[in-house]
């Protein structure tokens, strides 16, 4: 009898052993799609709920808290950048002027090495040139008047040393600060024009394409000829027509 008992008791374990290895595939397969239906996402970040219609465009401003810290970045002393454009443009006005003083220099050293010469004694030994004791016109013919027979004649000259009628003219008013040209037709076209010799004043400037000369008044020029530096009446040295110009 225990024998029997035991059997049946073994029979019952095993028929309740097949009837858990039928279901429980079931119901966890069953399990296993409830659990597939019910995974629903989440959104990690907040959600939108203006569109940004151009993302590409820039910030035109930004608002920061006044009390933001950002570690001195705000306070860099950025240089400002120029355009190629404005560097050439400060390029060529520093060559400008750069040349303008190379040329005042320049200008500025002949004037001084001419006054040097002219207070210098001639190689002849004849006479010291005094230099002009100002700008006016009387000290224009004064200084002149001081080489009126002690100069000679030389074609192309325009120093104490030598000159010709146009050199004279340019030597003369050189040393008084104003630069003309050399050749006679060239000074008869500088400052300014005057009607004519009733209207002439002393300073004046006598000129053609053939001789220059200064004018002193009455009717006289002092002026450089073959025969030296000397004053002549102007019928005799422009028989034909001429220019009278001013400079003072």
């Amino acid at each position: 009898m225990k024998h029997i008992k035991h059997c049946s008791v073994i029979a019952a374990l095993a028929a309740a052993a097949l009837t858990f290895a039928g279901v429980a595939p079931a119901a966890l397969a069953a399990n296993d799609g409830a659990t597939q239906d019910a995974v629903v996402a989440t959104r990690s970040f907040p959600k939108t709920n203006a569109v940004k219609k151009n993302i590409l465009a820039e910030a035109s401003s930004t608002q920061v808290e006044s009390d933001s810290d950002w570690g001195g970045v705000e306070s860099l002393n950025v240089p400002q950048t120029k355009s190629q454009a404005e560097k050439d443009a400060e390029a060529a006005a520093a060559a400008a002027e750069q040349q303008r003083q190379q040329q005042a220099q320049a200008q500025a050293q002949a004037q001084a090495a001419s006054r040097s010469a002219a207070r210098s004694d001639l190689s002849s030994g004849s006479f010291t040139v005094t230099p002009p004791d100002g700008a006016s016109v009387s000290s224009l013919l004064t200084f002149a008047n001081q080489f009126v027979g002690k100069v000679p004649y030389v074609s192309g000259g325009n120093t104490p040393s030598g000159w010709d009628c146009s050199g004279f003219v340019q030597y003369v008013y050189g040393q008084m600060g104003v630069s003309l040209p050399h050749y006679s037709g060239a000074q008869a076209t500088v400052g300014r024009a005057v009607g004519s010799l009733a209207d002439a004043q002393p300073g004046d400037i006598i000129a053609n394409a053939q001789h220059a000369a200064i004018y002193v008044g009455n009717g006289m020029v002092i002026n450089s000829q073959l025969n030296g530096t000397r004053y002549d009446p102007i019928a005799w040295v422009f028989p034909s027509s001429y220019s009278i110009r001013r400079i003072f």
